[in-house]
């Protein structure tokens, strides 16, 4: 039978390697969608989604999890725009994404025709790869030019389509002058430093006395090594976001989180050490960090472009973290674990235990840390859990004790609202047989993360494990902006900007089919749990909780102290709530009055 262009490119992906594509249809990729149609599920699976934005998440997310390509596919025009925002998270968390994309008709092309827009200019930002196709003979090429740029680069490729195009008959590029041919294939490099600067970066992690790691996304695939370099120098190991699940929490030297949503323990660790070892971390904040010129530097990126941009390292170690990590080895020397590791430790345990005394404390009417608190502990083995950007991403950073085997993410370098359920949704993809559980805020719920609930009513039938728990903490207000806007701008609360719908989440899942459970009772917390978990179809928990229990960051300096205490003369609406529980912990020392 005679292939058209969309029958080639759907082989040609499936020779490449992909299993699933996530997108929304339109008239403009019609083409492609008839030659999936014909090339058969059973080999590439389409996932419908409501949104093309949610597509671009779940296949940023398919490739976190799954460690392979994500795909995600839209129509021309507006739909090719919708995809952007996933795109940038993909691009901003360096995961390998190709958007597939229609366009107007290449004779209607520069005639303001419908839905036209000059997507290559569109997408040329966000995409390491950005190409329209214009010729049958051209789209071979194109295509394992995606494919190629994005695992190698580990970026965002984008294909641009007019529709008819699609629709063409396909051949070969014959073999003469202004054609290209090409072929399939590319596995990564591994990526090793030079000897000499493996020794130099020795010689840098020896001499310390203090040792500190910081940890992110390039750890993931790494945590034997992590470890024992850490037993090697007796470090204490911090994790930033996207590093979460590198190692687990029950390490007493595990400091846990770092930033805004971290520990004590992990700007103790920082503030303190002499000598800091980060491996593949993009962290932002360099105020948490150590202060530049009291501690020495070593990095490992297999990225050059982030080497020595949050902290100046001494030694700069391009190569893949594990491998690297692995030559290192034999170059460290063993220290004894004495006063440095012991204080480590012991702000480690006195930090979990004023998490569990925080997570504890009287609320209106939950105590929205005990969510995530009492979460902990009846995790699923080789559970994955998502959040999404917001106050809810304090109590996931803080509280949830990850345990080895569980995997984890958000939107981390973009910090989009709106990626938990469509994460929760590629997770469940990639893994069909684990356990998923999302952590969302009312707000990202109404943004978009509704919709996405129809997404799992459709599909989740096909998953060999149906646990699937959203849950929803619902507390009528954008939180974590609410308090910026007290701690960062010493503003009170603006009622307008900040206070959003009380909507039933749970009813609206059992609505369309799933199982909703709520709860404002803080001590059916642990039960309302126990009862999600053990559903046999996905669940959306919605939790009653109190905004006036504050996302503080572990640190609060002098000057954020004092435009939150300005806040109570300006008329918060919210003031009579503010300066108890969790504040009062935070800013006891600070604010003149406020001491427990």
């Amino acid at each position: 039978m005679a292939r058209n262009v969309g029958d080639f490119i759907v082989e040609r992906l499936y020779h490449w390697g992909v299993r699933r594509i996530f997108g929304y249809p339109g008239d403009g990729i019609n083409g492609v969608l008839g030659a999936l149609n014909r090339f058969g599920e059973d080999r590439i699976a389409f996932v419908q989604v409501r949104h093309e934005e949610m597509a671009a998440f779940m296949a940023c997310a398919y490739a976190k999890f799954s460690g392979e390509l994500g795909v995600c596919l839209s129509t021309g025009g507006p739909g090719a725009t919708h995809l952007l925002t996933g795109l940038y998270d993909a691009k901003l968390d360096h995961m390998p994404v190709l958007a597939i994309t229609g366009q107007a008709p290449r004779t209607a092309r520069g005639a303001h025709y419908q839905q036209e827009l000059n997507l290559d200019r569109v997408f040329a930002d966000v995409a390491e790869y950005v190409q329209e196709g214009e010729a049958p003979a051209q789209v071979r090429h194109l295509v394992d030019s995606c494919m190629r740029i994005a695992i190698a680069r580990n970026g965002v490729s984008v294909l641009v389509l007019p529709g008819d195009l699609q629709d063409m008959d396909y051949h070969d590029p014959e073999r003469h002058h202004g054609t290209v041919t090409s072929g399939i294939g590319y596995v990564r490099p591994t990526v090793i430093p030079h000897e000499a600067d493996l020794r130099r970066a020795a010689e840098v992690l020896n001499s310390g006395d203090k040792v500190a790691m910081l940890i992110g996304a390039g750890a993931l695939h790494a945590p034997d090594e992590v470890m024992e370099v850490a037993q090697k120098l007796g470090a204490g190991v911090a994790k930033a976001l996207l590093g979460k699940a590198a190692l687990p929490d029950d390490l007493p030297w595990v400091t846990g989180s770092i930033g805004y949503l971290g520990t004590e323990a992990s700007y103790d660790l920082m503030m303190e050490c002499d000598t800091l070892l980060m491996v593949g971390t993009g962290f932002p904040y360099s105020e948490f960090l150590p202060k530049q010129g009291k501690a020495r530097g070593v990095q490992i990126d297999v990225d050059p472009a982030m080497l020595s941009i949050r902290f100046p390292c001494e030694v700069n170690l391009h190569g893949d973290a594990g491998a690297t990590l692995r030559a290192l080895l034999p170059l460290l020397q063993q220290k004894t674990h004495g006063a440095w590791r012991d204080r480590i430790e012991s702000n480690v345990r006195d930090w979990w235990k004023k998490n569990e005394d925080r997570a504890m404390m009287k609320a209106n009417p939950i105590n929205p840390q005990r969510v995530a608190w009492e979460l902990s502990p009846r995790l699923p083995e080789r559970a994955i859990i998502t959040s999404d950007s917001g106050s809810c991403a304090n109590w996931y950073a803080r509280d949830l004790r990850i345990r080895r085997g569980m995997d984890c993410s958000l939107s981390g370098s973009l910090a989009s609202m709106g990626a938990a359920v469509p994460y929760a949704i590629g997770a469940k993809f990639a893994h069909p047989e684990r356990p998923v559980i999302a952590m969302v805020g009312d707000g990202a719920m109404q943004m978009n993360n509704m919709a996405e609930l129809i997404t799992i009513a459709k599909y989740w039938r096909r998953w060999a494990n149906p646990t699937c728990v959203v849950c929803v903490f619902n507390n009528e207000d954008l939180n974590q902006v609410t308090w910026e806007q007290r701690i960062m701008q010493g503003d009170p609360k603006f009622e307008a900007t900040q206070r959003i719908p009380d909507v039933p989440y749970h009813q609206f899942a059992a609505l369309i089919g799933l199982k909703g459970i709520f709860c404002n009772d803080p001590d059916q917390v642990a039960l309302a749990w126990e009862q999600a978990l053990a559903s046999e179809r996905p669940c959306v928990l919605e939790f009653k909780t109190d905004p006036e229990v504050p996302p503080l960051p572990s640190h609060i300096t002098f000057d954020q102290a004092r435009k939150f205490a300005a806040t109570t003369f300006k008329g918060d609406p919210d003031e009579k709530n503010m300066l108890v529980g969790t504040v009062r912990q935070v800013l006891s020392g600070i604010l003149p009055g406020k001491s427990e």
